[in-house]
């Protein structure tokens, strides 16, 4: 498969599938709310300001890994199938 070839930077430049995308948006939000949270110029309890730091280092984790999953390609199977019906028409 010539995705296990690829590099960091090819990967991330890759397309990627509807789920990752749904993911990474939701780690881009968990990691500005933590963001907002940690910087916010209030006196917050030392509870909250810790479950803000963890959302931020689960919502940078979640979007670098939803950001480097790419699209399978396509196996020869369908590839195979789709140039057979192409075959039969006339």
């Amino acid at each position: 498969m010539k995705n296990n070839n690829l590099n960091l930077v090819e990967r991330v430049k890759a397309p990627t599938p509807k789920w990752f995308k749904i993911v990474r948006a939701i780690g881009i939000t968990l990691t500005a709310v933590g963001g907002a949270i940690l910087t916010a110029p209030v006196a917050i309890p030392a509870t909250i300001v810790t479950v803000a730091g963890y959302l931020v280092l689960g919502g940078t984790i979640a979007t670098a890994v939803a950001q480097t999953a790419i699209q399978a390609e396509e196996s020869n199977n369908t590839e195979n199938k789709d140039e057979t019906k192409n075959a039969e028409k006339p």
